[in-house]
């Protein structure tokens, strides 16, 4: 990658983890629902997701989607189904005693395979791509996107659920956890406008 593209690059992954979208306020209800230590596998799962679609995407998966754009919009609609069953999880979750007494936040795995039907990774991982894989030494340019995802995308993100574990301390009123967690599923269903609509 020129180096030329390496700063707007690393601005492009920053701006895109840390404004808001269904990761963050996942991670940020984590946070709240069962802690900084208990999300980390989360945020790890949702990193390694993104770097492996951005291998993916860069070896050529991107244009089985330019063949059969069916597949897209299957992937769209698999995505929001499944966006609106985690919203209602978040909107029923206890709080940390629920948590406590057998919740258990998104593992690993679970967040890197979410990656595969979040709209905003599809944005951020094409949009990057894109703009910041040039023709020239195609494939070291794909795997320097995806080790600076890596990088900036991770702590970046581990922001939203450090939040959310600052948050926790504040909602031990079992009605305010509730309102919290009420809050929280509605964006992440108001998070699907964009997709549905693109």
């Amino acid at each position: 990658m020129p180096d030329s593209l390496l700063l707007p690059l690393i601005a492009f992954t920053f701006t895109m983890s840390v404004t808001p979208g269904p990761n963050n306020v996942m991670l940020t209800a984590s946070g709240v629902n069962f802690g900084f230590r208990r999300t980390v596998p989360h945020m790890v799962g949702i990193s390694t997701g993104v770097v492996i679609m951005v291998l993916a995407i860069g070896m050529g998966l991107g244009t089985v989607f330019q063949t059969w754009p069916q597949v897209h919009i299957v992937m769209k609609y698999l995505g929001a189904a499944y966006l609106l069953y985690l919203a209602w999880r978040i909107a029923v979750a206890g709080g940390p005693a629920g948590a406590a007494a057998g919740a258990r936040p998104m593992s690993l795995l679970g967040a890197a395979a979410f990656q595969w039907v979040n709209p905003k990774a599809w944005m951020m991982v094409v949009g990057a791509v894109a703009a910041f894989a040039p023709a020239q030494d195609y494939y070291h340019h794909v795997a320097r996107i995806a080790l600076v995802m890596a990088v900036v995308g991770l702590p970046t993100i581990a922001l939203w659920a450090g939040a959310g574990t600052l948050l926790r301390g504040l909602l031990q009123n079992p009605h305010a956890m509730r309102s919290f967690n009420i809050v929280m599923a509605l964006l992440l269903v108001a998070s699907l406008y964009p997709a549905l609509n693109g």
